[in-house]
Formats: C-alpha cells, structure tokens, sequence
C-alpha cells in the first residue's frame, strides 16, 4: 500500500446532489488552490471520492483512503460538510478561523497521507449548536472583495468548520436578508426571542398601528403566516414568543397587562397558537422558546404555559453567568437553569459579547475568565441544558478566542482550559512565542475590573463609556440630582457619591489595563511573523481598554473639579479624557489593513468615538460657565505673556480660539 498524495492536481468527485454540500466542495477546492503550490503539474493527486453510506449517524463521517483516493463517507447533507472541512483543516492545515485571524498559507508541493489513514467522527454532544449573529453593528457595513455578502459568508463558514449547525442570521432586517443565505450553506435556521417565527415585526408592517394583539389579532396572525411560509424548504427550528416591538416586554407598548397573571396569560396562549401554526404547515417541525428576562420571571412563577416538546432556552445575564439579567436598575438574578424535575427539552442562550449600555463587552473579549465560562457550561450540561446551544458572537473577529473554546466545548461536552489556550495560541500565532502569547491571553482576564459583588460581575469595554456619558449627561441637565440610570451600581444620594464610587473602579482598571497594554507591548517587540495578528488581537484590545478607561477616569477628575466650580482644569481634564477615547478609536482604526479597511468604521454601540464628541459638548459648557460671556479671559492666560496679560486697554488682538485650540495651549504649558 502506498501513502496518499493531496496537490494542485487533486480532484474532486461526488455523486452527492446537494446544494449545501457543493458550496463546501467549492470552498475546498478554494482550499486546495490555496494550499497547493500551482507549479507542481507533473505528479497527479489523489482523488477525493465523496460517498453515501446509511452505516453513518446523522452529521457523523468517515475519512479514509482507498485504493490510492481519500474517500469521505457520510449519510447527510452536515456530514460531508464536516468531513470536506476535516480534510482542509487536517490535511491542508487550513484552520477553522483562517479568514478571521488571516492565517498565512504557504503553498506545499504536496500532503501526503499515510495509506492506512482512517477517522471516525463523533456525534456532537450538543443536538442544535450555533451562532446569533446579534449586534451586528460592523459586519453590517463592512465589504470584503466589494461584496456585502462576503463577511456574512465567512462568518457561516467559520461557524461550519467549528462543527456549527444553525444560525440566527443578523437582527431584524438582517436577519431575513441572510436567511436564505445561511440555509444555502446547510444550517438550521431559528430567530431572535422579540422576532417570533422570523416574522416580520408589528411596528414595521403596520407602524401607524399601536401594537396591540388584543386589538389586531388578525394583522399579528397574517405577519406570523407570512413568517411561516417565507421560510417554507429551509431547515428550521421555530422560535415561538411574544415580546415587545425591540428588546423588550410587550406590556411596554400594550400597558393593558399589568398583572403578572395577566402577561403570563397571553404569552401562554399566543405561543400555543404560533405552536399550532407551525405543527399545521409541518407535523415534525422543532420549536423552541426563550426563556428571557421578564419571561423567565413568569415561567418561574408558573405562569408560563408550554407545549411539552418546546426546547426551553435559559439565558445567562450577558456576563456568562447562567442567571437572569439586568434591565436597566431591575437586577433580579433569577436562577436560569432547569431543575431536577423540569421534564422536556432544554438548551442556552449564552453571551461572549453583549450590549446593555451599561458594563458589557461589545469590542473586546469577555473580560470573565474561561474557567469561569467552563464552570457555566458544565452546570448547564448537568442540569439537562444539552439539547440546544445559540452562542451570541456579535461581528465574530473580537471573540474568536472564545467561539473557538465553546466549539470545543459542544463537541465534547468538556474542555481542558489550559490546553486549550495553548493550543489556540499554537494553531494561530505559531509556536515559537506560544508561552509568551498564551499568558497574555491569561493575564487579560486577571486584568478585568470588578464593578459589582458578584463573581461574573467584570467590565467590559462599554463600562469606560456609557457611564461616563451618563455621567456627564447628568451633569449637563442637573448637577443637584444623581443620575436615576446608574441605581445598577449602587445607591448613592448625590451625583458626587455616584462619580466617587465609578472613580475607584476606573482607577483600578486604568492601573491595571496600563500594566497590561505594557505586557502587550512587550511581548509585541519580541514577536516576527505573529507580530500583525497579535497587534490585530490582543495588543488592540489592550489599548482600547488602556485608552477608555483613562479616559474615564479623567472624565471623573473633570466633572468632581466642575463640582467644585474649578472650571479651567475641569475643562483641561475634560480635553485630555477627549484625548484618550480618540487614541482608542484610533487604535481601531489603525488595524484595518488589509481586507479589514472600514471594518471598525461602524463602532457605534459602544461609540467610543462619540464619548468623545460628548467630552466637545462639556468642554463647550465649562469654558461658558468659566470664561463667559466675553470669552477672552483663559485666552489670555494661555497665549498672552505676562506683561501683556496685565495690560487690559484692548481685551484680545486675535480672533476667539476655539475650544480645541485652547485646549492645545493649556496643554502646552501644563504638560511640560
């Protein structure tokens, strides 16, 4: 017997007629264009035989060689789908994140395969596993090769390759532009928990309309009817529900409901009926439902009625932690995982970036360890959550760490967190800096600050901004009042308390992310070819977070010298904090080479361009109440000399400087 070679000249057969299967084969053959050194013509390749066999558990393959061919057996459409991506991913060396974390590729004459090579896969330990898409604020205006289509093809990809079956394909519009998409490419298809059957929502059909179910019954049926038949020949899993007209209770825009019985009531009865809508077009279709924020309270207090073979997905908080989140001030943290004697089907909605306007990450990594992430997942196993997995990956580049971790994860059903970082950091950054990259994926999370008592209570990078905005908002309509929208953190009686206590966590973290950036940069200037990646990663998210959380807390230091009407150096304060959030955004924008160009321009959740622009606004306000009306005073401090300062027959010579070039002269003088 003679080992198998893989070129340039290699061919692929298949008798399998199967639309997503031949978008997988023309992705390998990508592959192999990629892979192989197109000089080599003269050696013929092995053939690549794709064959059915019902001896296959469903998604399940074989890859073998035989008689001098590398052959993937499979009994359906995700198994030679998993199995052409082995083969690219373990013959090729082509790893599953190779677009998104620009793998660099270099072409081989050959790859030879032993000729008794033979693997079996495993079933996945979790049925449904996949991404939301959610948030989706920079994939939603990027192009790559001048095609919107091409990120929202890579990022499926992405999520076929780690063993993914089904997608929540974008939010809203997003979500119908990309379904078909995703179906195309062989994955289930479900829905955001306020879209109920990937419906059209009521407000859009019908915005003149007050979205009422008691009042237009018939108009939510027909939208419901309509959602049922777009999505007729795809793969499905049909989330049923009933929210308001964005992430939100439905008693929000139809106050009518406010007894919990009486939400609990109506939700119950329009699930049955959505239930039995789907069950009508199709007997065998799967459903599911969330279990999310004011739903899992009602569920909770057995006001929530179900059909038995509904999936019931539990959430976690946005932070990894399986309880329920906070919305706004309310923060009940209800327990979100079944019981022992919770009977049915259960799964997770479970966050590696999240958007609350609050403290979460959107940018960056979760700032919670993956220990930490390892311990959700186990308990969520253990209570019998196996049966459905919807990870949310918002624009996917920033989290790759952690898709990667939880892919793992729903393989196996286990995961070794240390092995894994090494691993990953091998995989992508190459070997030789493994260690040192490896304890920079560490030391992030030992970097993360607390801002609560609980242990999933970490910041992300939303905690340097919105507060602050929040903050100096407050101090814009009412320095006399604390602001009403940060009671999460705490109470406190005064505007001041409330700036105190955000103070003492954003000096920790500007200490601590600036030893961090440190470490980053170290490393950086120790590194050769991982040097673009680790710059584009890890060293990227330090200076994000190194860049707003100094900028917040000189934005706490100008607001308490506000306070105290030291209006000239609140105002110096407020230019530097300005400072630090553009050297941040400026970071992002720095690392868009390449196919990335535009990729950041869209930042506009946690907008950390625009605290800045908020910063211009209260420098506005503190010149006016310290320099106005007349505008010439702090003018003359920082451009005149002294002996001109003194002398006030014509109050200026020059024209009146705007606030930045003001600024520039205070620091020109005051930073010396």
């Amino acid at each position: 017997m003679k080992d198998m070679v893989i070129n340039i000249n290699t061919k692929i057969t298949s008798d399998i007629h199967s639309r997503p299967v031949e978008w997988a084969v023309r992705n390998l053959e990508r592959d192999l264009g990629k892979a192989c050194d197109k000089t080599c013509l003269e050696k013929q390749g092995a053939e690549i035989i794709l064959r059915f066999s019902l001896e296959q558990q469903s998604e399940c393959f074989r890859l073998f060689c035989e008689n001098g061919s590398l052959v993937i057996e499979a009994g359906d459409d995700l198994g030679f789908i998993y199995g052409i991506y082995k083969v690219s991913r373990s013959v090729l060396g082509i790893n599953d994140y190779w677009f998104w974390n620009d793998q660099k590729i270099v072409p081989r004459q050959e790859y030879v395969l032993q000729a008794d090579y033979d693997y079996q896969s495993e079933p996945y330990r979790i049925k449904y596993r996949g991404w939301f898409i959610n948030d989706e604020v920079l994939l939603h205006t990027w192009s790559v090769n001048r095609r919107k289509e091409e990120p929202w093809e890579m990022a499926l990809e992405a999520l076929m390759r780690q063993g993914g079956n089904m997608v929540i394909p974008g939010t809203d519009k997003n979500s119908g532009k990309y379904r078909g998409l995703a179906s195309r490419m062989g994955l289930f298809v479900t829905h955001h928990h306020a879209e109920p059957l990937g419906a059209q929502m009521f407000s859009r059909a019908y915005p003149g309309l007050k979205p009422s179910f008691a009042e237009y019954p018939d108009k939510f049926r027909k939208l419901w009817q309509e959602g049922i038949e777009a999505q007729k020949g795809m793969k499905v899993i049909w989330n049923l529900g009933f929210r308001g007209q964005g992430d939100c209770p439905f008693w929000v825009n139809d106050p009518q409901y406010q007894t919990e019985e009486s939400r609990g009531e109506l939700m119950s009865r329009l699930i049955r009926m959505q239930y039995d809508m789907v069950k009508a077009a199709d007997k065998d279709a799967a459903c599911c439902t969330n279990l999310y924020g004011e739903t899992m309270e009602l569920y909770k207090e057995g006001l929530l009625k179900l059909p038995e073979d509904v999936i019931k997905i539990w959430a976690d908080n946005g932070y990894g932690k399986m309880v329920t989140r906070r919305q706004d001030n309310h923060n009940p943290r209800v327990y979100s995982l079944p019981s022992a004697n919770t009977g049915g089907r259960h799964g997770i909605y479970y966050h590696v970036s999240f958007y609350d306007l609050q403290a979460a990450n959107h940018i960056t990594m979760l700032p919670n360890s993956p220990e930490f992430v390892k311990k959700e997942l186990t308990e969520a196993i253990r209570h019998g959550a196996d049966n459905f997995w919807i990870i949310n990956c918002s624009n996917v580049k920033p989290h790759v760490y952690f898709l990667d971790l939880i892919s793992e994860f729903w393989k196996n059903g286990d995961i070794d967190t240390e092995a894994h970082r090494m691993a990953y950091v091998k995989r992508y950054y190459g070997e030789r800096n493994a260690g040192r990259i490896a304890e920079c994926f560490k030391e992030y999370h030992r970097n993360a600050v607390s801002y609560g008592e609980h242990e999933d209570e970490h910041a992300g990078e939303q905690y340097a901004n919105h507060p602050a905005r929040i903050l100096i908002s407050q101090y814009l309509k009412n320095k006399e009042s604390c602001a009403r929208e940060l009671l999460w953190l705490g109470e406190s009686g005064s505007l001041r308390g409330q700036i105190g206590r955000y103070k003492a966590h954003c000096e920790k973290a500007a200490e601590g992310y600036g030893r961090y950036e440190t470490l980053c940069r170290r490393t950086e200037a120790e590194l050769d070819e991982e040097r673009e990646l680790f710059r584009d990663s890890l060293l990227l998210q330090a200076r994000i977070h190194c860049g707003c959380f100094h900028g917040a807390l000189l934005v706490c230091k100008s607001l308490l010298a506000a306070l105290d009407e030291e209006y000239m150096e609140a105002f110096y304060l407020a230019g530097k904090a300005r400072k630090c959030y553009l050297q941040a955004d400026s970071a992002m924008r720095s690392r868009e080479h390449g196919k990335w160009h535009g990729f950041y321009q869209n930042e506009c959740l946690t907008d950390v361009k625009q605290t800045a622009w908020v910063l211009e606004g209260l420098m506005s306000f503190l010149r006016c109440l310290g320099d106005g009306p007349h505008y010439f005073g702090w003018q003359r401090e920082f451009l005149y000399s002294e002996e001109d300062r003194r002398v006030m027959l014509i109050l200026n010579m020059e024209n009146h400087l705007r606030d930045q070039e003001l600024f520039e002269l205070m620091e020109e003088k005051w930073d010396r």
